[in-house]
């Protein structure tokens, strides 16, 4: 806390454990704590324990919040009004300028309907939603974790409230409600991630696997969750507490979150299906008394599961170690399966000095293989001659009974004595049916049932985990080479496909925790949460699985290259779903999981990641998960680029333009700062057909339009743009073999007519090769880094999307991947799948001929992306382009200021020096006129003002009178400011004339472009009427 803690009240209204330590924090830091428990509430014990730590207990809300600073309210929904409002509620006790923070669990709706009522009440307090849990991550490990929303300034206080806390960590999230709102994310994770233990206990102890062994290998394994972790050990110890668990799961947790996802019509099949199991356990009756939720599960799943788990017990870990110590030394082995678990298990024993020869159907990774020092043969019968371990990992139990037992396969051929490891995730019953097969063979052939877990960098470091199952001799002849591939490795009881039994349960979690991610995600996203910050928050919280960590990731960045496939959980949810039928015991939430796997599969996901299953979700309901791209350091992300192409480009550019001598760049220009990156070129503010043919037979390299076109509304930008490309038309077939491209220039921070005016140049020009995207402008700190779009600020890359100027009121956008912002703008017309883009590592790598062949590439029609982080990026752009165009290719360019420069090949100059500006001297003053409205430039007129306020003069334009009065009141306010111009500059004061900076806009995009029409055209007005001659004009007259 600041340093006025001392002095500081801290108020608590209803309180629970977590209360109570947030409590002990503000006493340490020397603050007031008073508290008001209900007394009609069971709270005696946290009465006891505020008492003992020094807390004060009120009477009523408004006695405990009288004059303090922080106001932290827990309560139900039914309760949370009469707290505030009562007769001796909250309210009455508020001081000016208090923070309340509320904990209560309140759907978004009924939060903004007590705000409104609050600032009714009372104006002038500041109100927060707030989501306060204790960390469970590593990093936050037991601190209070205080997730705090509301407006920005509010949010601002309430952190230095609670910074110098001990044990504290503060997140401020965004507007009224959000806090909540993750909350409820956090939530459904929660109740699925129970039912989903349960039914994946209760599924191991029917298949007759030890359920401490279970919670004891799944634990640390990628089926691993939170939840998982704390309430096993309560299920299998039938702890009272549970049912306590699962009545607040159910009343205070998951039906808020399906009141929310009612409300704001999102399926939620998964927390659907658990929530009725959730009723189920926690209301059901047997022998007329309710029963507790353990006695309804065993009833239901047909498993006393506190019997089982009272069963002596054998380590895992100890057995396997000991069959290892035992274990035979083996150096041949065979290795059937290269895929991407497989080549590194198999690349891994090579390092570890096997002797290995492996078959895989796939050629290249045979050769691959090969370059390792690996043997390679052309079937699984060639493979398997004289190995003494056969090791198969391949997909599914369709291709181990092909390469066992198929054309050319391996068993037929294999030695006495040999013995075959089954890393495959298969169901328990084909292992079984395999190893009755195997013996009936007679040559003692021994099987080893061995999924393992972990993934492709584990699997290539020798770093798995391994469950083994299978005879003692048959462990001990393969111990060395299981030892070689694991980490952990667990000898599991009961023969084999008791390992596959404990695979199968990993499985089912890790499916259900993936499916769940996916909803809990989609359902942040349908709440407008920022995703990533989604992300960020549950990773401490307790609804956090191995999964979600793992997953989430590949969602937000919306990159499904496959790890682990969907089809791989269509296929082991579906040996859930067959297991779970042969032993009769149903699964509920592992069943949706796997409809939903299913459901991508159909959707043509299949061969994607399997965090692609969010895809699901996406399609039905339109969200999009993908999240924001973070900020970045400027300094470290251009270091990380590859160093630019060695050769200048510049006077190859320059001798390619002047190639087609004839060939002349036209600009249009949609407001007037395109033309700072150029020098000695003519710029129209007229149109006429003479007037461009006379531009064309003076043969100029490039020419500017200013159009202006960004100040009107779409329609008459169009137009504009089209009666632009007639004129240029009619004026190019008077001057004989002349030929023209046009550039459209539009602003570096994506705002502008796209794609109106380019479907207008198209509709007279024809249709193009390609459309260039390509919006890079050094000097304005613009880039474009990995299809993301960039602002420099201060050191860092601030997504566009992200920046006011996305939040324009006529040309706002969410998207900064230039793909998305494609898709964004032509509304769905052209997906952000068919929007081609050259990197910057194709530029700084390949060059301009690249460029070239990457342009001659493109579909006709297509658009193309162009990243560029260096002016060096943009001129090998332009040199390959220009090639293209030699070649015959046609472009439609919508390009920043950088891009024209580069074109043309003009070489940058510095900046104009005041001595270069031909001023004469003279007592007049100067003029300045300020029309933009953005954040930034209001920065930079208070900065002006700052550092000149003895000699400047300011003039206020009133945006109100000029664009929504009369206009008689508009020409009385263009009067009142030109007198005063007149007489300022007269007397030689510099004159600042600028607009009021509270921003206007109207109700919809085209009345805000008329707002900033009217505002550009009266300060054009003023302007033009000011008779005294100023020494200079400074101006930045449009509103964009």
């Amino acid at each position: 806390m600041s340093s006025s803690s001392l002095s500081a009240v801290v108020a608590f209204v209803g309180a629970d454990d977590l209360s109570l330590a947030l409590a002990a924090s503000f006493l340490r830091s020397g603050a007031i704590v008073r508290f008001y428990i209900d007394p009609e509430a069971d709270e005696s014990a946290a009465r006891t324990l505020a008492e003992q730590g020094g807390g004060v207990t009120c009477a009523s809300p408004a006695e405990a919040a009288r004059d303090a600073t922080l106001v932290i309210v827990l309560s139900d929904a039914d309760g949370v009004d009469e707290l505030f409002f009562g007769s001796e509620g909250i309210v009455k006790g508020l001081c000016t300028e208090a923070v309340v923070l509320i904990r209560s669990m309140l759907v978004p709706s009924h939060l903004e309907k007590l705000e409104l009522k609050l600032s009714d009440e009372k104006k002038d307090i500041f109100l927060l939603d707030g989501y306060i849990f204790i960390g469970l991550s590593d990093e936050l490990k037991q601190k209070i974790v205080v997730v705090a929303s509301g407006r920005e300034n509010v949010a601002k206080r309430a952190e230095q409230i609670f910074s110098d806390l001990d044990n504290m960590i503060y997140f401020a999230e965004g507007e009224f409600g959000c806090s909540s709102k993750i909350k409820l994310v956090n939530d459904l994770l929660e109740s699925i991630h129970f039912v989903a233990s349960t039914e994946a206990m209760f599924l191991g102890v029917r298949a007759g696997i030890h359920p401490s062994i279970i919670y004891d290998i799944i634990s640390n394994a990628a089926g691993s969750s939170r939840i998982f972790v704390e309430a096993v050990p309560k299920l299998l110890s039938g702890d009272p507490l549970l049912i306590g668990s699962l009545k607040s799961l159910l009343k205070k947790n998951a039906s808020y979150v399906m009141d929310t996802a009612k409300a704001v019509t999102f399926p939620l099949p998964l927390l659907s299906v658990a929530y009725q199991q959730l009723m189920h356990g926690s209301s059901a009756v047997i022998g007329g008394e309710p029963a507790s939720p353990l006695k309804v599960w065993e009833q239901l799943f047909g498993v006393n599961i506190i019997d089982a788990a009272s069963q002596p017990i054998y380590d895992a870990s100890k057995l396997a170690d000991q069959l290892v110590v035992a274990s035979k030394e083996a150096k041949k082995v065979g290795f059937i399966g290269l895929g991407a678990m497989g080549f590194g298990m198999a690349s891994h024993l090579l390092k570890s000095g096997f002797s290995v020869t492996a078959y895989d159907v796939y050629k290249p990774t045979l050769a691959r293989f090969a370059e390792l020092g690996g043997l390679s043969k052309h079937s699984p019968e060639e493979v398997s001659k004289d190995v003494e371990i056969l090791i198969i990992m391949v997909a599914n139990e369709v291709q181990a009974e092909s390469v066992l037992y198929g054309n050319a396969g391996a068993v037929p051929v294999l030695s006495a004595g040999t013995s075959i490891i089954l890393s495959s995730t298969v169901s328990p019953g084909f292992v079984t049916q395999l190893k009755k097969r195997l013996e009936a063979e007679g040559r003692e052939i021994q099987l080893v049932d061995a999924p393992v877990s972990g993934g492709v960098k584990r699997a290539a470091d020798g770093t798995l985990t391994v469950m083994v199952s299978g005879t003692d001799e048959a462990l001990q002849c393969t111990g060395s080479v299981l030892s070689a591939l694991s980490e952990k490795l667990y000898a599991i009881k009961g023969g084999c496909g008791a390992a596959s039994s404990v695979k199968m349960v990993n499985q089912l979690l890790a499916g259900v925790h993936i499916a769940s991610a996916a909803e809990a995600m989609a359902f942040g996203a349908r709440l407008n949460l920022r995703t990533r910050r989604v992300f960020e928050i549950i990773q401490h919280a307790r609804g956090y699985s191995w999964m979600f960590g793992n997953r989430v990731p590949h969602m937000l960045d919306n990159d499904y290259s496959p790890y682990s496939a969907v089809d791989i959980f269509v296929k082991d949810l579906g040996i859930v779903s067959r297991e779970s039928s042969n032993l009769r015991i149903p699964l509920h939430v592992s069943s949706i999981a796997h409809q939903l796997f299913v459901a991508g599969s159909a959707s043509g996901w299949g061969r994607f990641d399997d965090g692609a299953v969010v895809k699901v979700y996406e399609t039905l309901t339109g969200v999009k998960v993908e999240g924001s791209p973070p900020i970045l350091n400027k300094e470290d992300v251009l270091r990380s680029l590859p160093v630019e192409w060695p050769e200048v480009p510049m006077d190859d550019l320059v001798s390619s333009a002047s190639h087609d001598s004839k060939k002349v760049v036209v600009v249009l220009d949609d407001d007037p700062t395109g033309t700072q990156t150029v020098h000695d070129i003519d710029v129209l503010t007229e149109w006429p057909v003479e007037a461009l043919r006379e531009q064309f037979l003076k043969l100029p390299t490039c020419f500017f339009i200013l159009t202006n076109s960004r100040s009107m509304i779409a329609d008459k930008a169009a137009l504009l743009v089209k009666d632009i490309c007639q004129n240029l038309e009619a004026a190019a077939k008077t001057v004989p073999g002349f030929s023209y491209t046009v550039v459209l220039r539009g602003d570096s921070t994506l705002r502008g007519h796209f794609p109106e005016e380019a479907d207008a140049v198209v509709s007279v020009l024809g249709d193009m090769d390609a459309w260039i995207i390509c919006p890079f402008f050094l000097q304005g700190g613009r880039y474009t880094i990995d299809d993301i779009h960039y602002v420099a600020e201060s050191g860092r890359l601030i997504p566009a999307g992200e920046t006011e100027f996305a939040k324009d009121a006529a040309f706002g956008y969410t998207s900064s991947n230039l793909r998305q912002w494609v898709q964004e703008k032509t509304r769905g017309r052209i997906s952000e799948n068919q929007v081609s883009t050259i990197s910057i590592s194709l530029l700084r790598k390949e060059g301009p001929n690249a460029v070239c062949q990457h342009l001659c590439s493109l579909e006709k029609g297509s658009v193309c992306i162009i990243n560029a982080a260096s002016e060096r990026d943009m001129n090998v752009f332009a040199a390959g382009m220009i090639q293209a165009e030699l070649k015959g290719k046609r472009f439609l360019c919508r390009t920043a200021a950088s891009f024209v420069s580069a074109r043309i090949g003009i070489k940058p100059r510095p900046p104009i020096r005041p001595s270069e500006l031909g001023l004469k001297r003279s007592l007049a003053g100067g003029l300045i006129v300020v029309g933009s409205y953005v954040p930034k430039t209001t920065k930079q007129v208070d900065e002006l003002r700052s550092q000149c306020m003895q000699s400047l003069r300011v003039i206020e334009v009133s945006v109100e009178m000029i664009s929504l009065k009369s206009t008689e009141d508009r020409d009385q306010e263009i009067s009142r400011v030109v007198e005063l111009g007149n007489a300022y500059i007269q007397s030689g004061r510099d004159t600042l004339v600028v607009t009021s900076r509270q921003l206007i806009t109207g109700r919809t995009p085209e009345e805000s472009l008329e707002i900033n029409y009217k505002v550009s055209s009266a300060l054009v007005e003023i302007v033009r009427r000011i008779s005294s001659r100023p020494r200079y004009i400074l101006a930045k007259v449009l509103t964009r």
